[in-house]
């Protein structure tokens, strides 16, 4: 049973009594696994040995320790809260997801938007970021033991690594455990090469640490000269970094300017720029590769004096030069992991979460406020599901199956009938969590529900769906009232025994800009029928015939025709003009004079040679009532029409008819008929309506 405890009990020396004393349980729990020779996979105890060089916390040692994938053989499972705490409990939870999680795929190696969305959602499921710092050391046990593994097997954990856990090394700004995870992985997929360069470095190491070594020495001399109290050390470049800018560069190892590199840190602003003459007057520099991050800093905040010299011995030697504030930046906030390295754009989250993971890393009290500041900090806004082939889909947070839809495709959206989530059948309304598999049900054909588009109802959470919803309505809408403008200029030709006009004519004399906009405004009745028959063109001499044949009334009418009030008139129904409003007469065929509003878009539209048909006409002697519409907006349909009706009551107005169309915001639209004598008697009442409570709008319908 005690097994290997006493030389890994010496690992853990820096701890206190008490700590100690619940490390050697933990090690006691992973002590009862039976030994399996067969077994290469990582173990709890190595996986806290390699975490013990980060100076890591308590909690994160025992979890380690404790995320043994063999505690699973165990017959009578350890109660780690219990034994352990909450935050082990929970550590342990995360580190075991992260160690089963099969979402990978080798196709993602050519698909980085889906390499970086499984970066996020490992990041987003984990509700504390140690877990993270755990799992990549598990990785780092791993690659260790690639070795014994088959080629197939090599080649997926290594490519697995350089796409997912090197950048998030990297993104938590734990520049060692990436150095190495992209070192190792690199052996595996590129053996030759990786055996190239350590071999050129080998052959070399020696030269080029005297050469750096020496230019340090005879740096620190010349800033001491000068008063400049400097920090200088050497700056290491590692294999697979070595390469990639290499392929970059197209450039041969010998050829990298910056394998010998060094770094200067000062104390102040002027001293990097006096530090920078210093480099320029005693050695000779390589213009072209100057860069002053300083002045003009990187996107991403990264700054320092970047230049390249020609020691003595003609070797180049690039030098950063920067204050300690902009190397702790450097080191430890975004420029320095993946802002600077990945290019990617500046996180406050991150930042927040990656400055606390070094506090922590830094202090070996388990602080519970630091641990507070891993949960629920990155991509908390977002949510990651998968396709039933594994693809994943990022997602806003409260995301739904139908938003889903409509990431995959917009006609998986405007097709979609139901949902399931991990196999189960659920509302399209579920929100979706990190995690989960996602399919889709589809109908044949068919198009969204109008439902969709009401926020109130849960359906749809991002804007570009609800957007692609609009647009199918809308679609649909102008579809069909195409449709019906042909049916409409069709059958009007066919009344007036014409053909049918030449359509762009047509469109160029109602203002449309083409042939379709033509048909869609008659299809909405934006050109009614009566302007259609005003295009199609009728003789002079046939207008003045009509005049002749007008038929003369016995008694006076209510509109007179230039001056005679006994002349046949009948009222437009495009306008419906009431006493009181300016007044013109046309005449048609076979009602006489039809007298409309001169505002009438009838009248105001008319083609130049239909106008010989408009004749001067007024009100009469003779009293009459009119039938007006009107319509009424409010912000509410409660008691409108009580209240509406009360004050035409009043008035003793005639109400002829009447509708309300209700919305699911409960506002609504009341539609009157109502029976009038003249302009004054409508304004008087319109005026009054608008005073009541929760009315937006009263107005005559036009």
């Amino acid at each position: 049973m005690k097994k290997n405890t006493d030389s890994s009990n010496s690992l853990f020396n820096g701890f206190s009594e008490p700590d100690r004393r619940l490390i050697e349980l933990a090690l006691a729990v992973v002590a009862q696994i039976p030994d399996d020779e067969h077994y290469y996979r990582p173990k709890g105890i190595e996986v806290a040995a390699i975490l013990m060089d980060f100076n890591v916390d308590l909690s994160t040692i025992l979890a380690a320790i404790l995320s043994d994938p063999r505690l699973v053989q165990l017959n009578l499972k350890p109660n780690i809260k219990e034994q352990f705490g909450k935050i082990v409990a929970a550590l342990v939870k995360d580190v075991n997801w992260l160690n089963t999680i099969t979402v990978y795929s080798l196709e993602m190696a050519d698909q980085p938007n889906q390499t970086e969305i499984l970066r996020r959602m490992l990041l987003s499921m984990t509700q504390d970021v140690r877990a993270v710092l755990i799992k990549l050391a598990f990785r780092i046990k791993r690659l260790r033991g690639l070795p014994r593994e088959s080629y197939e097997i090599r080649r997926f954990i290594a490519q697995e690594t350089l796409d997912v856990y090197a950048p998030i090394a990297n993104r938590m700004g734990i520049h060692q455990l990436k150095w190495e995870l992209e070192d190792m992985a690199f052996r595996y997929l590129k053996p030759q090469s990786y055996r190239r360069i350590a071999k050129s470095l080998n052959d070399n190491r020696i030269s080029r640490e005297n050469c750096v070594h020496r230019f340090i020495g005879l740096l620190q001399e010349r800033l001491a000269d000068a008063g400049i109290v400097a920090e200088i050390s050497g700056r290491p470049k590692h294999i697979y970094s070595i390469w990639k800018k290499m392929q970059r560069k197209q450039l041969a190892i010998d050829e990298l300017y910056d394998l010998l590199a060094v770094r200067v840190i000062v104390d102040n602003l002027t001293n990097c720029y006096a530090t920078l003459g210093v480099v320029h007057s005693d050695w000779q520099t390589i213009p072209k590769e100057f860069d002053d991050y300083i002045a003009n800093p990187k996107e991403n905040g990264y700054q320092s004096l970047h230049t390249v010299i020609l020691d003595q011995d003609g070797n180049r030697i690039e030098v950063q030069i920067r204050t300690r504030a902009m190397h702790e930046f450097a080191e430890l906030g975004v420029a320095a992991h993946w802002s600077y390295k990945e290019g990617g754009k500046h996180d406050a989250a991150i930042e927040k979460s990656i400055s606390s993971l070094r506090k922590l890393l830094e202090n070996k009290d388990d602080d519970d406020t630091l641990g507070e500041n891993f949960r629920n900090e990155l991509f908390h806004d977002r949510v990651y599901v998968l396709t039933p082939k594994g693809q994943l889909i990022d997602l806003v947070r409260n995301a739904t199956p139908l938003d889903f839809a409509y990431a995959i495709h917009t006609e998986i959206g405007h097709r979609c009938r139901g949902a399931k989530v991990n196999g189960r059948i659920v509302p399209l309304t579920y929100t979706l969590k990190s995690g989960e598999q996602v399919e889709i049900l589809t109908a044949k054909d068919g198009g969204p529900n109008r439902n969709w588009i009401d926020l109130n109802l849960g359906y749809l959470k991002t804007s570009a769906a609800i957007s692609k919803v609009k647009s199918w309505f809308k679609n649909q809408q102008q579809t069909q009232n195409i449709t019906a403008g042909k049916a409409i200029l069709d059958k009007e030709s066919r009344r007036l025994g014409l053909k049918t006009p030449n359509l762009m004519e047509l469109a160029k004399y109602f203002k449309q800009p083409d042939t379709d906009k033509l048909l869609e405004a008659i299809g909405r009745n934006d050109i009614s029928a009566r302007q259609l028959a005003l295009f199609f063109k009728i003789p002079e001499l046939e207008v003045a015939a009509v005049k002749k044949q007008l038929p003369k009334l016995t008694n006076k009418s209510i509109v007179s025709v230039d001056g005679v009030d006994n002349v046949l008139t009948t009222f437009a129904s495009c306008c419906l003009p009431v006493q009181g409003d300016e007044i013109i007469g046309y005449i048609s065929l076979k009602k006489g004079i039809t007298v409309h509003r001169k505002s009438c878009e009838n009248i105001t539209h008319l083609r130049l040679e239909k106008q010989v048909r408009l004749v001067s006409v007024s009100w009469g002697e003779k009293k009459s009532s009119y039938f007006v519409p009107i319509v009424i907006q409010t912000f509410s349909a409660q008691n409108v029409l009580s209240d509406v009706t009360q004050i035409l009551s009043q008035a003793k107005i005639h109400i002829a008819n009447a509708s309300l169309d209700t919305h699911p915001d409960f506002s609504a639209v009341l539609n009157l008929t109502i029976q009038i004598t003249n302009t004054d008697q409508l304004s008087q009442v319109l005026n009054k309506i608008s005073c009541l409570p929760n009315i937006v709008d009263v107005k005559r319908k036009t």
